[in-house]
């Protein structure tokens, strides 16, 4: 019987290498989130971009309100806060590529058909749970606060705490869409089969509505939007997963368990 030979053997790098490489592939990823930043600043530039994100708030409030900016700073620091979050996002990519060119060297043709494509969709999908959170979750849940908002009270929230609260929910939402990829992971690393995860269905239902309602506002709109659509991503993960485990199994996986017998 032949040994199959290890189609990594003769790939190994000295580890002083290794740092090189990950120094230049950081520098990459750190010039293309300058660039990006440098662009969102020409165009819409940083208040711009503030007030792109403080539109849903805005449009709740009662005419003439605005936001507030309690620190002297606020109004500098908080628009290029925005503009960094929204380079980072736009540069997201190119920082995925060179994590991906960093550690593909090291990984089987097997593996590779299971980290590429989960690096495009993972980032794929954070995108989607951001601009679900923007475009739809945020007029909801503000237009709800509001109604419940006293005649005598006038509204004029602090612009920091605004980007604190936007922040979370673009985080909560867009690792909530990475429900699938979770899914995939753990049955593709054997950690948990199919039949398991069918079975843990209702658990997980019961779970979604918890996280939903301890990271979202207290209100039954934002939990509803985040549990709802969580619950939807961990059957998609299910179908995900067969997908997967069928396409990226190692070569000798799939080989007559009887080859190679004398």
């Amino acid at each position: 019987m032949t040994e199959k030979k290890d189609e990594l053997e003769g790939t190994e790098q000295p580890f002083v290498s290794h740092l090189v490489e990950l120094r230049d592939r950081l520098v990459r990823a750190l010039i293309a989130v300058g660039v990006a930043f440098a662009l969102v600043c020409i165009w819409p530039g940083p208040s711009g971009l503030y007030d792109l994100l403080a539109a849903p708030l805005v449009q709740q409030l009662p005419e003439g309100s605005k936001l507030i900016a309690t620190n002297p700073i606020s109004p500098f620091l908080v628009p290029v806060k925005v503009a960094l979050m929204a380079a980072f996002l736009l540069a997201l990519p190119v920082v995925l590529y060179q994590l991906w060119a960093f550690v593909a060297p090291g990984l089987y043709s097997h593996e590779k058909k299971l980290v590429l494509p989960l690096v495009i969709s993972s980032t794929l999908l954070f995108f989607m749970g951001v601009a679900f959170c923007y475009f739809f979750v945020f007029g909801k849940v503000f237009a709800f606060i509001q109604s419940f908002a006293p005649k005598s009270i006038t509204a004029a929230p602090d612009i920091e705490a605004y980007l604190g609260f936007v922040l979370t929910m673009f985080i909560a939402f867009g690792a909530a869409f990475e429900v699938p990829i979770a899914v995939v992971v753990l049955a593709r690393m054997g950690l948990v089969s199919i039949e398991k995860l069918k079975e843990f269905r209702s658990y997980f239902i019961v779970l979604a509505f918890i996280i939903a309602a301890v990271i979202t506002p207290p209100d039954i709109v934002s939990q509803l939007s985040l549990a709802i659509p969580m619950c939807f991503l961990y059957e998609v993960g299910i179908i995900a997963a067969k997908v997967f485990i069928k396409h990226t199994q190692a070569p000798d996986a799939d080989a007559d368990p009887d080859a190679g017998k004398a």
